[in-house]
């Protein structure tokens, strides 16, 4: 920090007038963030000392902006975050002004809606347009960037893309007011839920430590969690995803899973597995692959549990990646319906 030599001519002014000599030296357009947080009293007070000021010299002016600006280096550190900026907005805004501020913030980067749906990534814009009518889809599509509007149209099922490209080719100009309508329909019910699904609850996060966690100590560690905070012990237990909720999948996920999977790895997952289990894992092969996957795992003779336990977390991990990449939908939680995309 760098130390200023206070001028002697700085002990002839007050509080209030160092304030108003500082928002002279600011001038309206650095200064305008400040007025804005000031109240109707404090921009008069603040008023009447500039106008009474008279001439400042250039040392005083020089010195209290050089302290300002000491004061801001000095600062430990300013956190910034989507809470701290919410709470900030609240003051000074309505409260549905701030909420489409801080869903436009959530959500991706972009100041039109088009610009917004370019980054967002065509695995997720595929999975919500496979649901809408196609002629919809097809205006959307129009309005993006072509190498974007192509990634999408080969994630969407092979019928439905050669619809829409068809949509596409007998297109004629959009009207604005349709225009209008699917931008405010993409905003309300596409928008919105994807900056809300972005919000981390802490509760997440620690639900994906316990599930990387051996069973024993996330067991030891949720029962002692019990004892200090009960409500927050049940909500990472909602939240957790385990090896045996693989069982509540579609067979098309779990296709997805054994697709991708190390061979090995699922063999020894699949050893320690509920009979369930292992029997939705082999439906889904074919008769070939599920014999030498029998094989394999009859090959291995005895295995500890806990090799069993790690090979299964792998599982789990897998299924949550191909989850983020939008291959497949892991059940929700709260929900006892299974999806897949």
């Amino acid at each position: 920090m760098t130390m200023l030599i206070e001028p002697a001519e700085l002990k002839r002014y007050s509080g209030i007038e160092r304030a108003a000599t500082l928002m002279l030296v600011l001038g309206k357009e650095h200064g305008a963030p400040i007025w804005d947080n000031l109240s109707v009293e404090e921009i008069k007070e603040l008023s009447a000392a500039m106008a009474s000021l008279g001439r400042v010299p250039a040392s005083v002016a020089e010195h209290l902006l050089g302290s300002f600006a000491n004061e801001v280096s000095g600062m430990n550190s300013l956190h910034g975050s989507f809470e701290t900026t919410e709470r900030l907005l609240e003051g000074l805004l309505p409260g549905e002004k701030v909420r489409e501020i801080m869903e436009d913030i959530r959500g991706p980067a972009g100041r039109t809606m088009w610009d917004k749906l370019s980054n967002v990534s065509e695995t997720v814009l595929a999975g919500y347009l496979k649901n809408e009518y196609p002629q919809t889809v097809a205006v959307i599509l129009s309005k993006l960037k072509a190498d974007h509007a192509a990634r999408v149209l080969s994630k969407l099922p092979r019928d439905n893309a050669v619809d829409v490209v068809q949509r596409m080719l007998r297109m004629e100009t959009v009207q604005k007011d349709v225009l209008l309508q699917v931008e405010q329909t993409l905003r309300s019910e596409f928008m919105n839920n994807l900056s809300r699904a972005q919000r981390r609850d802490p509760h997440e996060a620690m639900a994906e430590v316990f599930n990387a966690m051996d069973r024993s100590t996330e067991e030891a560690m949720l029962g002692a969690l019990d004892h200090a905070s009960p409500d927050s012990a049940e909500r990472i237990r909602s939240l957790m995803f385990t090896f045996e909720d693989l069982g509540k999948l579609m067979p098309t996920a779990i296709a997805a899973i054994v697709r991708v999977a190390d061979k090995r790895q699922m063999a020894l997952a699949l050893k320690g597995a509920p009979t369930g289990i292992r029997d939705l894992f082999m439906g889904t092969m074919t008769e070939r692959s599920a014999k030498l996957m029998r094989e394999d795992m009859a090959g291995m003779g005895p295995v500890r549990a806990r090799d069993c336990e790690e090979a299964q977390n792998g599982l789990v991990r897998l299924a949550k990646q191909l989850a983020d990449s939008g291959e497949i939908m892991l059940n929700d939680p709260k929900n006892d319906d299974a999806m897949i995309a």
